[in-house]
């Protein structure tokens, strides 16, 4: 009996996975709300270029992998995706200096707008971040931190993304 109900197990999430399988992400609006950052970019910061970005789906267009080089040879990328169960978009970031962030947030006024926190070593961060969509080929990233858990914040970063041709 047990054999019978672990058959009818496997079998139905066999048959959880072909459906899944039968209706893309692309077919979900909401999983085209970042479309705006795909592409290939040029980042600045203070109006000087300090590093491209390539930014592309995977897996039939259920996730945006971002792949980020900094001039100075720091790097890093992300893996973003709309959580249906969630109803909220999720991105985890990995850099070359061993630092993760993991990210959670919505996309409302034409920008995409997380919260979550970074690890750098045995430091937690809590962090604000925001990406809009400028129009006009650009994108920009803004950045705050909290290091007292969300007492108080202040501005970690901007940078600019221009779509290169």
């Amino acid at each position: 009996m047990q054999g019978r109900r672990a058959l009818a197990a496997v079998a139905a999430c066999a048959a959880s996975l072909t459906t899944a399988a039968e209706f893309p992400c692309e077919s979900r609006a909401e999983s085209r709300q970042f479309d705006f950052w795909l592409g290939e970019w040029t980042v600045m910061s203070e109006g000087k270029p300090v590093a491209t970005s390539r930014i592309e789906k995977a897996a039939s267009g259920c996730v945006i992998l971002e792949s980020y080089t900094q001039d100075d040879g720091f790097s890093g990328t992300s893996i973003n995706f709309f959580d249906p169960l969630l109803g909220k978009w999720r991105q985890t970031w990995a850099d070359s200096a061993g630092n993760a962030s993991e990210f959670s947030g919505t996309y409302r006024d034409r920008a995409m707008r997380f919260e979550g926190e970074s690890h750098r070593g045995t430091q937690r961060i809590l962090r604000h971040m925001t990406l809009s969509d400028l129009g006009n080929g650009q994108v920009r990233q803004q950045s705050e931190l909290s290091r007292d858990d969300g007492k108080t914040w202040v501005a970690h970063y901007e940078l600019r993304y221009v779509r290169r041709n």
